[in-house]
């Protein structure tokens, strides 16, 4: 069978010398391949152990197999022909070195550009989280988480388009009809642009919700006309808890509606009832007097960025005269600080002796009809005996 092999003589020790050459150089691409598959994983799972767990070190394997098969075929003659002998089939040893400075130096250039561009890539999402994350302030853990999810999603995204054109490109090196390829792809992206409408939406818009930072983990916000606390951000879905504890899950695509109340400050609005019989410029003198006390305050003053503001009389009602107010917070703080404003106007108040405005129930008085000497001079309705 040999003889069918090869021309001329054969000698035993070239054939062996052309079988370890082609087990070697099978065994260095299988290892190759392997290597950058697993890099290429745990760059997108972003997960050591979920990129070595025994079902991904399965396909690992069949890959490598496969590469090592395909070496093996490619180079199994060229090694009998470096070793000596003359092989009357397969791939020419003349042939192949000129594919490879030619074809093969494409593909060699092709990996090389893509690799650097991938390293680029995630140098370039390191850089944005640490400039996300160097400034301090009360919201530097949310802008990093904000910095990790886009720059994970924008990585992501250009690993996977950096590798596809990559592939392509060296497809279309080793001679191979990538039409079918490209059609069946955009057959397949077309059908799951139609099924999948509402995700992409959902997707798409959760991407500019957190690059834009309308809205963070931890603020009080109204979504769709729901308030409640905003516990996480997804690329899908956002998800609120209102004040009963109730969990609200809103597609990011079906937000209608988003209003943030603690987006950068808050403020705590006050309307304060002011009797009638009060003068209310010594009553906005002495809420300016509570809101100073409390910014000097050393557990409430951190939370107030600005001193109260006296809006003046902003209304009338039966009884009393509503006097607007309102001091400017930290986030989330402004119901807090509230309280405890609320809480200092009621004694100051006391102090100064201002009335609490009530309503008084109307008291009708019956007119005279004319019948005073009837009713004499008591009042009382004719008709009606005196009292003794």
């Amino acid at each position: 069978m040999l003889t069918r092999l090869f021309e001329g003589p054969i000698d035993l020790r070239a054939v062996l010398l052309g079988l370890a050459l082609t087990i070697a150089a099978g065994w260095l691409a299988a290892r190759v391949v392997r290597r950058l598959a697993a890099a290429g994983l745990r760059a997108l799972v972003r997960d050591t152990l979920a990129a070595s767990s025994p079902l991904l070190r399965g396909h690992l394997r069949l890959l490598g197999a496969a590469a090592f098969l395909l070496v093996v075929g490619l180079v199994l003659f060229p090694a009998f022909q470096i070793a000596g002998l003359r092989p009357t089939t397969g791939v020419n040893l003349r042939s192949l070195g000129e594919w490879t400075f030619s074809h093969g130096l494409h593909v060699l250039l092709i990996v090389i550009i893509a690799y650097a561009l991938l390293r680029m890539s995630a140098l370039l999402a390191r850089r944005f989280e640490h400039d996300m994350t160097l400034e301090t302030g009360l919201d530097a853990m949310e802008r990093g988480k904000r910095a990790r999810t886009l720059s994970a999603v924008a990585q992501n995204f250009s690993t996977v388009l950096i590798i596809g054109i990559a592939v392509l490109m060296v497809l279309q090196e080793l001679r191979l009809d990538i039409t079918p390829i490209l059609t069946g792809a955009g057959i397949v992206g077309l059908a799951v642009g139609f099924g999948a409408q509402t995700l992409v939406r959902d997707i798409i818009s959760g991407f500019f919700l957190i690059l834009e930072n309308q809205v963070r983990v931890g603020d009080e916000a109204a979504i769709n006309g729901t308030p409640g606390l905003v516990e996480a951000i997804n690329l899908r879905t956002i998800v609120l808890r209102d004040i009963e504890g109730t969990v609200h899950v809103f597609p990011n695509g079906a937000i209608n509606t988003l209003a943030n109340r603690s987006k950068d400050f808050s403020y705590y609005v006050i309307d304060v009832a002011v009797s009638y019989y009060d003068d209310s410029d010594r009553v906005a003198e002495v809420l300016r007097e509570i809101g100073a006390e409390l910014q000097n305050d050393p557990v409430y003053g951190p939370w107030i960025l600005e001193p109260i503001e006296i809006l003046g009389i902003d209304a009338f009602s039966d009884w009393s005269a509503r006097m607007k107010a309102r001091i400017k917070t930290v986030p989330l703080k402004q119901w807090v600080i509230g309280r405890e404003l609320r809480r200092r106007i009621i004694k100051a108040f006391g102090r100064h002796g201002f009335a609490i405005p009530f309503p008084v129930p109307n008291t009708a008085v019956q007119p005279d009809r004319g019948n005073q000497g009837a009713a004499g001079a008591e009042g009382h309705p004719p008709g009606e005996p005196k009292a003794q």
